[in-house]
């Protein structure tokens, strides 16, 4: 009998600033959403072990229905027990793409396990997340690092995202409990503000930069009408003091870009002294991968 083998693998979490539904295209692997975030060095990383036996099982701890169905997929065409362990960094349902990180990360760590190809492993961990409720286009986004745009949506070859390079830290927090993406994704009114907020969102396009990305995503959060009056009251108070502030899509969190120390120093304050915990994080230098892999 072989010996067991394992995998490790991370996948980036993630805050958007603006996005557009797009469902369009025939083929599910070109659709999502266009739109703009930011990927975040905190993440979700996914432990597999397959150990040869009599029979296929596959056992995922805790209550990840995305990730469940990508092991499965992904599991390899021999009998035995794959065992995966996720473990996320960043809070779940508050806008952190915690859905898409801990899909993707499972994908590559048990597509590592099975000898497929990773182009295999996004595709499944896409259309898992896709039709199982947790977000558009998340997948696609953490592929890389930095401040991402996605000018077309879907994974490649269907979808198209430029990686710029940021490495100045943001402000993140949480002020209520989360927000379901699919609940907001099937409010028809809801769609329809977003789809107008996003206007001009090609600017980001075709010139991407870290202030236009925060002057937009200002703006899609002021004309969205997502923010619950919570995460509204601390965006404004963090702007009057100098921040760059918005909504992080969709959770009742906020990320937030002091220009300079004193903003900053004020920003931080302002938080202490309402109660209102914050840290900062930094933007990935890359996207999703393999970390380790241990063959028998």
């Amino acid at each position: 009998m072989r010996s067991p083998r394992s995998a490790r693998a991370f996948a980036p979490g993630h805050v958007t600033g603006l996005f557009r539904p797009d469902v369009r295209s025939r083929d599910p692997r070109g659709r999502g959403s266009v739109g703009a975030g930011l990927v975040l060095d905190l993440g979700a990383w996914a432990e597999a072990r397959f150990t040869p036996g009599p029979r296929p099982r596959v056992r995922l701890a805790g209550r990840w229905p995305i990730s469940l169905d990508v092991a499965r997929r992904l599991a390899p065409d021999e009998p035995g027990t794959l065992e995966v362990r996720l473990t996320h960094e960043l809070p779940v349902g508050q806008g952190f793409g915690m859905s898409a990180a801990g899909a993707l990360a499972t994908a590559l760590s048990v597509a590592a396990l099975s000898g497929r190809p990773r182009a295999q492993a996004v595709q499944v961990a896409h259309l898992a997340d896709l039709f199982g409720g947790g977000g558009l286009g998340g997948v696609a986004a953490i592929l890389g690092g930095g401040l991402e745009v996605r000018s077309r949506p879907g994974i490649p070859p269907f979808g198209r995202v430029h990686h710029l390079p940021i490495r100045s830290p943001i402000l993140v927090g949480i002020v209520g409990r989360p927000i379901p993406s699919p609940a907001v994704l099937r409010d028809a009114r809801a769609i329809a503000r977003i789809v107008a907020a996003a206007r001009g969102w090609r600017e980001l396009a075709d010139h991407p930069s870290l202030d236009r990305f925060f002057r937009l995503s200002e703006r899609f959060t002021d004309r969205a009408g997502l923010a619950p009056p919570s995460v509204r009251r601390v965006v404004l108070a963090l702007r009057a003091r100098g921040s760059r502030a918005a909504q992080a899509m969709f959770g009742q969190s906020f990320f937030a870009r002091p220009p300079d120390d004193r903003a900053r120093a004020r920003c931080l304050d302002w938080l202490e002294g309402h109660g209102i915990p914050a840290v900062e994080l930094r933007p990935a230098a890359r996207g999703a991968r393999v970390d380790r892999h241990e063959r028998p």
